[in-house]
């Protein structure tokens, strides 16, 4: 389950180096984690957020905290679970049945301590009825509670299939209750529970764009004629050049599997098995058969087609059976998938929880070293993509060819990954560059952009019309900057300014305050935040009339105030507000 193992002690870490795996110390309280930490409760939420199992050495309700404000649904929530100071005691908070049962009785063998473990089914049983193998799925789970009472009065139980997972309950081949695992469709009883293993690989082939009902309906048509039970299909197949059909897309996610996709060349090995191939469909893509052949590649060698190809208008289906549970994930790839990540200036507590998830869900992160060191506690061992600072281009193109490998992969950035950052590029990339970066899905986090950030620590500057506009003439014409700061100082905008300095390019940020100063005053309020959520932190208020240009480098956010900003001193700290009119509003 590769749980983070969260230690706010040297005690607690000597306790999770006993168990083995990734420890995450708190800094400055444990000595060489292999991830460390400075906000508890935002590294924790991070982790849960994200689908990872937490294991905590600290007191429950730290964990608890944590993770309330996160709380919504107990069928997709992690295991969390925490261990006493002296590693006697082993508690699952959360996830009982999805893992942080076992996982609690695991850590107490290693430890010599006790799993105190409060589900009924576990305690009296042994077993979780609602916890089936990875991939089964229960037909009726209303049916569940009757018969776990049933079983914890004494009565016995008849178990029909290969259930060797419930081998410990009491069986009764008389009982009035019974447990079946099959792959057909049966929706049970009170009295018998129905588990379906993963058992059918659904193939489909279809034309481009085919509608999302039409896929839909042929799939549905062909497990009901089968008599075959869609809880019991364990992925949805297809060929590569399929991973971006929204139809398929849309079709796993209503059976609530995966999609997968196989080259054409795992297809066309398939062709001896198939029981229709066309020579039609080998010469547009390279296999005589799409939807059975991909559904016999997921099944397996021992695997038989039970639904031949069936054929819609412009979609095909087909269903085979696998010899054994079909573990999904390792089935042909994934569709890849790119996050766009913005996070914020730096500092953990102004990092959003959807970019926390998708960096600790990601397989790959891609960015500039210095970002990704500011979210280190997220990656762990993951593999790391470093490029230097100026080679924007080349981290996007690494992190969308890992995405066409299948991968799932964060690219980051500073700030909000759309202001000045890297998620216009990667969609103009993808654009423009190769056709397999189309099929990847994409998906942007938003984060705190350094303007807000700035503006937070001030006050209130941008409380009016404000515009931010970037020095860097690399990708701009100077032409137009210079035009843009003459609309922007007519328009009399607060403005923010990005990128104002570097060692090469030191003239814009000079010629900008001239023309600045030609419309607003000497006396207009500058603001330079440097290093905004990082170590070295500072922000300082000058006047648009004094020499400050020489003093500002790439690592520096530029906030110039309008002719309305004012300011303020509270308790010996200059504060900036723009005001929006409403003392003229109360007045009139």
């Amino acid at each position: 389950m590769n749980p983070a193992l969260v230690c706010l002690t040297e005690a607690g870490a000597t306790l999770a180096r006993r168990i083995g795996g990734e420890v995450h110390g708190l800094a400055g309280r444990v000595a060489s984690p292999d991830i460390a930490f400075s906000d508890t409760v935002a590294h924790v939420a991070g982790l849960f957020a994200s689908g990872r199992p937490v294991v905590g050495f600290c007191a429950a309700g730290i964990l608890v905290r944590a993770v309330a404000p996160l709380l919504d649904d107990k069928k997709r929530e992690p295991p969390l679970l925490a261990v006493s100071a002296d590693g006697t005691h082993v508690v699952p908070l959360l996830g009982g049945h999805r893992g942080a049962n076992a996982l609690a009785r695991e850590i107490s063998a290693k430890l010599g301590g006790v799993a105190a473990i409060t589900t009924a089914g576990d305690v009296m049983l042994g077993v979780s009825l609602d916890e089936p193998p990875p991939g089964w799925r229960i037909a009726n789970p209303d049916a569940i509670k009757g018969l776990a009472a049933g079983l914890l009065s004494g009565e016995g139980v008849r178990l029909e299939g290969d259930l060797a997972w419930l081998a410990g309950l009491p069986q009764d081949t008389q009982a009035k209750r019974s447990v079946r695992a099959t792959h057909l469709a049966d929706a049970g009883s009170a009295d018998r529970l129905v588990y379906h293993p993963p058992l059918l690989a659904l193939g489909i082939g279809a034309e481009r764009g085919v509608a999302v009902e039409e896929v839909a309906d042929l799939a549905r048509r062909a497990l009901a004629d089968a008599g075959l039970a869609p809880l019991a299909v364990a992925c949805v197949v297809s060929l590569d050049l399929k991973s971006d059909e929204a139809a398929i897309l849309a079709l796993a996610e209503a059976l609530d599997v995966p999609a997968r996709f196989f080259p054409h060349t795992t297809l066309a090995a398939q062709e001896g098995r198939v029981s229709d191939p066309s020579e039609i469909v080998r010469a547009a893509v390279g296999t005589p058969s799409v939807a059975e052949a991909a559904a016999l590649a997921a099944a397996g060698p021992d695997g038989r087609l039970v639904v031949a190809k069936r054929k819609s208008a412009r979609a095909t289906c087909a269903v085979a059976l696998a010899a054994a549970p079909i573990d999904a994930g390792a089935v042909g790839r994934a569709r890849g998938h790119l996050d766009i990540v913005g996070i914020g200036p730096g500092l953990s507590g102004w990092r959003t929880p959807e970019a926390g998830a998708a960096i600790a869900s990601a397989e790959h992160v891609v960015g500039y070293g210095l970002y990704l060191d500011l979210v280190a506690d997220l990656i762990g061992a993951k593999p790391r993509h470093e490029t230097g600072l100026g080679d924007e281009t080349g981290r996007v193109e690494r992190a969308l060819a890992l995405a066409a490998e299948g991968k799932r992969v964060a690219l980051v950035c500073s700030g909000d990954a759309g202001i000045y950052a890297l998620a216009t590029l990667a969609f103009e990339r993808i654009d423009r560059g190769a056709p397999e970066w189309r099929r990847i899905s994409v998906r942007v986090a938003p984060g705190i952009s350094a303007l807000q950030a700035a503006a937070a620590r001030l006050g209130a500057p941008l409380g009016h019309d404000f515009c931010a506009i970037s020095l860097s003439d690399l990708l701009t014409p100077v032409a137009d900057i210079e035009r843009r700061l003459a609309a922007a100082a007519a328009g009399d905008f607060v403005i923010a300014f990005y990128n104002p300095a570097s060692q090469r390019r030191t003239a814009l940020l000079p010629r900008a305050r001239e023309i600045l100063l030609a419309a607003r005053g000497a006396d207009t309020p500058v603001a330079l935040a440097r290093n905004l959520g990082r170590e070295g932190e500072s922000v300082r208020v000058v006047r648009l009339g004094d020499d400050w240009t020489g003093s500002v480098d790439m690592l520096t956010l530029v906030l110039v105030g309008s002719t309305a900003t004012r300011r303020i001193e509270l308790a010996g700290q200059v504060r900036l507000y723009t005001p929006r009119g409403y003392a003229r509003k109360e007045q009139a």
